[in-house]
């Protein structure tokens, strides 16, 4: 019965790391380059063959919800739980946070219509929009610490 349960936690924990390696990724390979000198640089974004990383999110964020739904339920009544639960809400948050700003500003900022001409004020956003990402990320690292630490606590029942 244990086993289960601490690979179900182990899956949850990975799922939660792809997310973080995905941002990661993103914030040294794709904002720097995208922002560089918008709208011109955001053309990476746009056309038949763009960069469309909707997909991947779309996955990612549905399956680590079930399995932080599942990891909670299966470990309420053990140590476990306050490792599950505070992370579960931090990214609750950042998915509200990331619905309501994140993506309706993104997607403002990537679909500019092209120009060769720099946009100081499509830049200024851009930048606003990737501090606030990165410190978003920062988070979900503080978050992920929390959860993993949950991997060295025991299955048992807490009295």
């Amino acid at each position: 019965m244990k086993r289960y349960k601490d690979l179900i936690y182990a899956l949850l924990c990975l799922s939660f790391a792809i997310i973080i390696g995905a941002a990661v990724y993103e914030h040294l390979a794709v904002w720097p380059r995208a922002y560089d000198a918008p709208p011109k640089s955001l053309s990476m974004f746009q056309g038949e063959f763009g960069l469309n990383p909707a997909p991947f999110w779309q996955s990612i964020h549905p399956v680590t919800l079930l399995l932080f739904t599942v990891t909670l339920i299966i470990s309420w009544k053990t140590d476990r739980r306050k490792h599950v639960l505070l992370p579960l809400i931090g990214y609750v948050l950042v998915l509200i946070t990331t619905f309501i700003y994140f993506v309706p500003e993104l997607m403002e900022i990537v679909n500019t219509e092209y120009d060769d001409t720099v946009n100081q004020e499509l830049t200024k956003r851009a930048s606003q929009w990737e501090s606030l990402s990165l410190f978003r990320l920062v988070l979900l690292i503080v978050l992920s610490l929390v959860l993993n630490i949950g991997l060295t606590k025991g299955n048992s029942k807490i009295a």
